[in-house]
């Protein structure tokens, strides 16, 4: 895997977009079934998979991976 440079501000970019997946993953897995979108699998799928690519990142710094290694663990 290649050492990919970013800027500081990339970086905080890809962070929230991850929050961004980790927050939609916990939204939906909180609701109840019947409240789901016909979707639903999908959706957690491409967000799940998503989140899998980040963690695998290089460029990390002090980021707590954390909220994104419990959405990939998590979802159901």
């Amino acid at each position: 895997m290649s050492t990919e440079t970013l800027t500081t501000e990339e970086i905080a970019q890809h962070y929230k977009a991850s929050l961004d997946s980790v927050n939609l993953i916990n939204t939906y897995v909180a609701m109840a079934s019947a409240d789901r979108p016909e979707n639903y699998a999908d959706i957690i799928k491409r967000n799940v998979d998503h989140l899998k690519i980040m963690v695998a990142k290089d460029f990390w710094t002090t980021e707590d991976m954390k909220p994104l290694n419990d959405a990939i663990a998590e979802p159901s």
